[in-house]
């Protein structure tokens, strides 16, 4: 399913926040063991049109940003958070499948890492303020923003393992 297909419910209680940044702070981990047992070739090849494995991981990398901008907007208590590319421009400028994986692997690991930090700073009480979700239209509390930055992350690794599986399975990786 597509990622913009989706729709959300957003009702995990706040004491399960612990829990979300586990899984957010794993995420580099999952990507690197993915990754890093895949052969280059097939990391970077496409198929059809879509965006390679790698591509997928330097999305990971590039959005890395944006939810950390959004910490400044629940800061700031806006009633709307700041909106993303819908687009994905910046993925598709970055010519990730040019780039060496370990550099986005590194990117990504850093810019998450900063992201669980800032996310750990913040007040239990704070888990539950709310902005509107500009794509969504719809409230999203801190915690549900966490939740749905963790479900991005597992679309896009689960998307990059039917791909390295695909690939695997043609014999001359063409799809």
């Amino acid at each position: 399913m597509r990622w913009f297909d989706r729709t959300f419910r957003f009702d995990l209680p706040v004491a399960s926040f612990p829990a979300v940044l586990e899984r957010l702070r794993g995420a580099p981990a999952r990507l690197e063991e993915k990754l890093r047992a895949a052969p280059s070739e097939l990391l970077i090849r496409r198929p059809g049109e879509t965006w390679s494995a790698q591509e997928h991981a330097g999305h990971l990398l590039d959005l890395d940003d944006l939810h950390t901008a959004r910490l400044d907007d629940y800061r700031s208590g806006a009633k709307t958070l700041r909106p993303a590319d819908l687009a994905n421009r910046r993925t598709f400028e970055a010519n990730h499948n040019s780039r060496p994986l370990e550099e986005i692997l590194a990117g990504f690991r850093r810019g998450r890492s900063e992201f669980v930090r800032a996310l750990e700073g913040w007040d239990e009480p704070r888990l539950s303020d709310t902005a509107i979700h500009p794509r969504l239209n719809q409230p999203m509390r801190l915690i549900d923003m966490a939740v749905f930055v963790a479900d991005h992350d597992d679309h896009h690794l689960a998307r990059m393992t039917e791909i390295l599986r695909e690939l695997e399975r043609t014999p001359t990786g063409k799809s």
